[in-house]
């Protein structure tokens, strides 16, 4: 991998990222801390008392930063009594104030709160969207006007002590990064690379970086980007990470896409402080947040040997799918120009096999005892040359029982193996036989190492060991599959977090919206709870409800408005309709009852 573009110091082995020490308040992000567990109030900012109630509530889950929306400088003015009766709890959690668009807002909020959030999209920015190219005369009169507007908070943050996160969202970027750059992930990295430089100019470095998005793969490249570029400037700019998959979800889907996101940069040592975004009562995302952590720190083991100088299969930089020859499983076949596969143990499939239909779309395709797999140790030359000598294809995999963590085990393997063989993915490589094992756990695990492989562009088909339970296990395969974006077998979600800027209730909405459209494959829905979350953030989703007012609902196509003002409660069925007129709609299948 080019030294210009090396984003971790070993892609086989576990080192973490060194970094800087950022302080908020008294809490330490960086250096020798440990990772940092933050989450977002959901309450109204001038609700005083629920928003105290709230914070200490996260405080006692285990948050260790807690973020609060700050709109425009009345609600920033808030936060002061906020603070006070959260300190008078005796409670000292740090309290960040999430800033959009308005520079007062963070100029009033920087007296009140240990933190401060800028997006650089949209900050002191108004989102047009226009199409037009920018001069460099014109580009520089755009970050003088920038300027003028973050130097103030940058000095007043300095004088006071106060942190500073520089947070991109995917879909959020200014019109000026939109022309040059296009919606990509290294348009979020010079984004917030614009911001820094003028951080640093007036000596101000106690700030932390952000790349949020709701596709994983974006998220995963952005963040290795901006590592790859911070290493390049310089050894000074090592400021630590914030990691975030923004628009998670909720229920499974939201838990899974969050451990492919942070969950592989972790695995890689990327990442300081960390906030899973559920759609769901905030203290629901400090368990799995936790959960994560934890995982990461099992991804220290060694690797055995020197691989630092074998060049990676994959560009860690830019998604592609691992070339291989195909491969026949009697009707199934296995490999790159083939959808990614689903295999099972003859010993779940006989279990499952009298109730096929009522396992709908989580269906077992390959018995991996009937594949005639090949199993061998990725670090074991002998082994690696026998598999390049056949003269026919054959699906490979890592061996049960070796002393490896999967990602390092699988990434080496792709890289020595010739790419004539097909992949077979295994979430553990020790299965488990323990039916009271927490499913949070095996979940999280599975998802954090078949998600990462899958958008490293390793892999033609996964095999979930981990959870004893057959139906369990595949649905598990399917869901990673999914929100990896290998495979799409129904709706996809993109649902931001409540918080104090929602004008609807976000859970029930969700539900209900899944619940008329869930059986639409291959459509991307996003839910959003207000402007700031809408038409940028929500990326690339082919239709969009969006809150425009309290109790009134806009309707998108894209980023496109194309319904304005649609009372909440007939807002779905208007979702309905809009959907039928662009013909992605079709009417659900029946569905088979049988109990699974």
């Amino acid at each position: 991998m080019s030294e210009l573009l090396q984003y971790c110091p070993d892609l086989f082995s576990y080192q973490r990222r060194e970094s800087r020490e950022v302080m908020v308040g008294d809490v330490g992000i960086g250096g020798d801390n440990p990772i940092r567990i933050q989450s977002m109030i959901t309450s109204d900012t001038r609700d005083v008392e629920a928003s105290v109630g709230q914070v200490l509530g996260l405080a006692e889950a285990g948050c260790e930063i807690v973020r609060i929306t700050a709109q425009t400088r009345k609600y920033a003015e808030f936060l002061k009594p906020i603070s006070e009766q959260v300190r008078a709890a005796g409670v000292t959690v740090p309290l960040v104030a999430d800033i959009h668009f308005k520079p007062d807002a963070a100029m009033e909020a920087a007296k009140w709160v240990e933190k401060v959030r800028v997006n650089p999209g949209n900050y002191a920015d108004k989102k047009k969207f226009e199409v037009r190219e920018y001069t460099d005369e014109q580009y520089a009169e755009e970050l003088e006007r920038i300027r003028e507007q973050f130097v103030p908070l940058v000095e007043l943050c300095k004088e006071k002590g106060r942190a500073m996160r520089i947070g991109t969202n995917h879909g959020s970027l200014s019109d000026r990064i939109m022309n040059r750059y296009g919606d990509t992930p290294l348009g979020m990295v010079e984004s917030a690379l614009e911001f820094a430089r003028l951080a640093r100019e007036f000596d101000y470095h106690n700030f932390v970086f952000s790349m949020k998005a709701s596709n994983p793969k974006v998220m995963i490249e952005a963040y290795r980007l901006l590592v790859a570029r911070l290493y390049a400037e310089g050894a000074d700019w090592n400021y630590p990470l914030h990691l975030g998959v923004t628009e998670a979800g909720d229920g499974e889907d939201g838990r899974i896409k969050s451990a492919i996101g942070i969950g592989s940069l972790l695995a890689d040592g990327v990442g300081d402080t960390i906030r899973v975004s559920l759609t769901e009562d905030a203290v629901h995302e400090i368990p799995v947040a936790k959960a994560l952590v934890k995982s990461s720190a099992q991804s220290a083991q060694p690797v055995g040997g020197d691989y630092q100088g074998l060049e990676p299969s994959w560009n860690p930089f830019s998604y592609e799918r691992r070339r291989t020859g195909v491969v026949t499983c009697g009707e199934v076949a296995v490999g790159r120009t083939e959808l990614m596969r689903v295999f099972t143990s003859r010993e779940k499939y006989e279990a499952v096999k009298h109730k096929l239909a009522g396992l709908g779309d989580f269906q077992p395709e390959v018995v991996y005892e009937d594949a005639n797999v090949l199993e061998i140790d990725p670090r074991n030359d002998e082994e690696i040359s026998a598999a390049d000598a056949l003269t026919e294809r054959r699906i490979v995999t890592v061996r049960d029982g070796i002393e490896m963590e999967v990602i390092p085990a699988f990434r080496l393997l792709a890289s020595r193996l010739q790419k004539q063989h097909p992949i077979l993915l295994k979430d553990v490589l020790s299965p488990s036989a323990d039916s009271q094992k927490d499913f949070l756990d095996t979940l999280l695990v599975a998802s954090k190492n078949l998600g990462s492989l899958i958008c490293d562009g390793i892999g033609d088909a996964i095999l979930v060991q981990g959870e004893v339970a057959p139906g369990q296990s595949l649905r598990l395969s399917y869901n990673i599959l999914q929100a990896a974006g290998a495979r799409i077998f129904k709706t996809d979600y993109v649902a931001c977090p409540s918080c104090g800027r929602t004008l609807f209730d976000l859970q029930d909405t969700t539900q209900n919206i899944r619940a008329a459209t869930g059986h639409l494959k291959g459509v991307r829905i996003a839910v959003m709870g207000c402007i700031v979350n809408g038409p940028g953030e929500m990326a690339d989703a082919d239709f969009g409800y969006v809150g425009g007012a309290p109790g009134k609902i806009n309707l998108y196509v894209g980023k496109q408005p194309v319904k304005f003002n649609i009372p909440e409660a007939e807002a779905v069925d208007r979702l309905v309709d809009l959907i039928k007129e662009h013909d992605r709609w079709f009417d659900a299948p029946e569905r088979v009852t049988e109990e699974v």
